[in-house]
């Protein structure tokens, strides 16, 4: 049976752009870096026939589960999809879906799991760490893995908490863990002006190199990749301008955490 097939790509050579879809620079005092991504998440796919489709009216391809054990209703951590790179996200029979010609994507991505490179104020060296970071409307997590501890909260968590996990040598205790909340996700979308998406949402959207047709009558299946700008998507305030990431050791005042949205859609399909 012909299918329609979704595989993840993340690409840090892709463009950066910023909320309304243009091109992102950097502000003065922060600093930036494309973190080495291993998994990801989303909870809803759809097509759009054009820029003037409603978010919610165009083809909704996947939804996944939602919970209300949190209290609020919540993305069901506990049940997502969770992919890496060029691993099919999901699959679904093509003739489930409405025939018609689509130029857009939307994605609501949910969850990302990467590392970044940091300094450690404690000696001041170089190290890798590991962030699970949540950027969904809202979450419910019984617990979370960053890369080998296990954290439990058992609750709801609104967009922008992360988890970040690292091993110093000599530390007192390893991992080191450490939580947070993100002060801004960017969520591109270059049709905000004629269909946006809610605040706090991560619905990012991204056109079609050529506008995708399905007639219903496919006799092979079609692969949509789902390319994620990945380039410079960990940004934080960078308090001495050095352009290293160093966060607080619990003493010392640190750089935080501005933005860990990814910068772009860029759907292609074969």
């Amino acid at each position: 049976t012909p299918s329609l097939i979704f595989k993840l790509y993340f690409d840090s050579t892709l463009a950066r752009l910023d909320n309304f879809g243009n091109p992102a620079t950097i502000p003065t005092g922060n600093s930036a870096q494309s973190p080495k991504f291993h998994q990801m998440s989303a909870h809803y796919i759809e097509f759009a026939p054009d820029s003037l489709t409603a978010l919610g009216n165009g083809e909704i391809v996947y939804h996944g589960p939602e919970t209300s054990a949190g209290g609020s209703n919540a993305v069901d951590f506990d049940q997502a999809i969770v992919k890496g790179q060029g691993e099919t996200f999901y699959s679904i029979p093509l003739s489930q879906i409405t025939p018609g010609t689509y130029k857009w994507l939307r994605v609501s991505l949910t969850y990302q799991n990467y590392d970044i490179d940091y300094i450690a104020k404690v000696n001041g060296n170089h190290y890798t760490g590991r962030i699970a970071s949540f950027v969904g409307f809202n979450t419910y997590i019984t617990n979370y893995t960053i890369e080998t501890a296990t954290v439990p909260v058992f609750a709801n968590q609104l967009q922008g908490f992360w988890g970040f996990e690292t091993t110093i040598p000599g530390a007192p205790s390893n991992p080191y863990i450490y939580e947070g909340q993100s002060n801004g996700t960017t969520v591109p979308n270059p049709i905000s002006t004629t269909s946006p998406i809610p605040s706090g949402s991560c619905v990012v959207t991204g056109n079609f190199p050529t506008p995708l047709t399905i007639t219903g009558s496919e006799t092979s299946s079609i692969t949509v990749n789902i390319n994620l700008s990945t380039n410079k998507s960990f940004e934080w305030r960078d308090l001495n301008g050095d352009g290293f990431f160093e966060p607080t050791d619990g003493v010392n005042a640190g750089d935080t955490v501005v933005d860990m949205g990814l910068r772009g859609l860029f759907p292609t399909y074969q």
